[in-house]
Protein backbone atom coordinates (compact mmCIF):
# COMPACT_ATOMS: atom_id res chain seq x y z
CA UNK A 1 0.00 0.00 0.00
CA UNK A 2 1.58 3.77 -0.65
CA UNK A 3 1.43 6.15 1.73
CA UNK A 4 -0.94 8.37 -0.27
CA UNK A 5 -4.13 5.68 -0.12
CA UNK A 6 -2.83 5.43 3.71
CA UNK A 7 -3.81 8.87 4.35
CA UNK A 8 -6.70 9.03 2.27
CA UNK A 9 -8.30 6.11 4.61
CA UNK A 10 -7.34 7.77 7.66
CA UNK A 11 -8.73 11.09 6.36
CA UNK A 12 -11.77 8.88 5.71
CA UNK A 13 -11.63 7.88 9.68
CA UNK A 14 -12.05 11.19 10.84
CA UNK A 15 -7.79 11.96 10.86
CA UNK A 16 -6.86 15.61 9.52
CA UNK A 17 -3.50 16.29 8.43
CA UNK A 18 -2.02 18.77 11.28
CA UNK A 19 1.89 19.26 10.30
CA UNK A 20 4.21 17.32 8.28
CA UNK A 21 7.72 17.29 9.16
CA UNK A 22 10.58 16.43 6.52
CA UNK A 23 8.38 13.13 5.53
CA UNK A 24 6.07 12.40 7.91
CA UNK A 25 2.57 13.76 8.33
CA UNK A 26 1.73 14.13 11.53
CA UNK A 27 -2.24 13.28 11.63
CA UNK A 28 -4.70 14.18 14.51
CA UNK A 29 -8.51 12.92 14.97
CA UNK A 30 -10.39 15.39 17.67
CA UNK A 31 -12.55 13.02 18.17
CA UNK A 32 -10.80 10.28 20.56
CA UNK A 33 -7.67 12.49 20.78
CA UNK A 34 -5.34 10.12 18.89
CA UNK A 35 -2.15 10.97 16.48
CA UNK A 36 -0.46 9.17 14.25
CA UNK A 37 2.43 10.02 11.93
CA UNK A 38 2.51 8.50 8.37
CA UNK A 39 5.38 8.05 6.62
CA UNK A 40 5.39 9.72 3.31
CA UNK A 41 7.98 8.52 0.75
CA UNK A 42 7.18 9.29 -2.96
CA UNK A 43 7.61 5.58 -4.71
CA UNK A 44 7.65 3.44 -1.68
CA UNK A 45 5.07 1.12 -0.30
CA UNK A 46 4.56 1.10 3.45
CA UNK A 47 6.02 -1.89 4.73
CA UNK A 48 2.85 -4.29 6.50
CA UNK A 49 4.82 -3.86 10.22
CA UNK A 50 4.49 0.06 9.73
CA UNK A 51 1.22 -0.54 8.66
CA UNK A 52 0.18 -2.20 11.57
CA UNK A 53 1.48 0.07 14.11
CA UNK A 54 0.17 3.19 12.47
CA UNK A 55 -3.42 1.23 12.53
CA UNK A 56 -2.89 0.23 16.38
CA UNK A 57 -1.99 3.89 16.97
CA UNK A 58 -5.20 5.16 15.04
CA UNK A 59 -6.90 2.15 17.00
CA UNK A 60 -8.33 1.11 13.75
CA UNK A 61 -8.98 -2.52 13.19
CA UNK A 62 -7.95 -4.34 9.92
CA UNK A 63 -11.64 -5.30 8.92
CA UNK A 64 -12.12 -1.16 9.69
CA UNK A 65 -9.57 -0.27 7.62
CA UNK A 66 -10.39 -2.69 4.82
CA UNK A 67 -13.96 -1.16 4.73
CA UNK A 68 -12.47 2.36 4.46
CA UNK A 69 -10.09 2.07 1.00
Amino acid sequence: MDCHALVRALERAGSVRKRQKGSHLHMWREADKKRVTVPVHEGKIVPPGTLRAILRDADISIEEFRGLL
